[in-house]
């Protein structure tokens, strides 16, 4: 047998004997109260806010360093943190002519890499969302805060 070829084992099949199954009667189940099951699992849901945080910058390092600010700050008060989660890279080309005139085929190619994370904070007290408002974080680093 050669290093490419692969001898696969087939499962033995085991011998299975029927059993049978006593009818059991069919139940009867109202539309109205399957949808006060679905109201309350609905309600019960309501009851939890999510405080999210989207957090961008131009370097990662700067963002890695105010998201770790953050999350310090909210376990500091006894949140539940979901994150960071690293969201996709949001990359920006442009092009540019190198000369107008004689070399116009020659171009520059310019790049800017917005790196984002996103942070969830399940039901923050008042004391978390005051000590998240007066933190003071690098320039460059943008933040979106969402209650959900």
């Amino acid at each position: 047998m050669t290093t490419t070829e692969t001898k696969t084992k087939k499962p033995k099949m085991l011998k299975t004997t029927a059993v049978k199954t006593a009818k059991l009667p069919k139940l009867k189940v109202s539309k109205v109260s399957l949808k006060k099951e679905k109201s309350s699992r609905l309600n019960s849901g309501e009851n939890k806010v999510v405080l999210r945080i989207r957090v961008r910058a131009y370097e990662s390092k700067i963002l890695d360093s105010s998201v770790k600010q953050i999350m310090d700050t909210a376990v500091r008060y006894d949140a539940v943190i979901i994150g960071p989660v690293p969201l996709p890279t949001e990359i920006k080309k442009y092009t540019v002519n190198r000369s107008p005139f004689i070399y116009k085929n020659t171009r520059e190619q310019f790049e800017i890499r917005v790196h984002k994370r996103l942070i969830d904070i399940i039901n923050p007290n008042a004391k978390t969302i005051e000590a998240l408002t007066n933190l003071s974080l690098p320039s460059g680093v943008d933040i979106d805060v969402k209650m959900l």
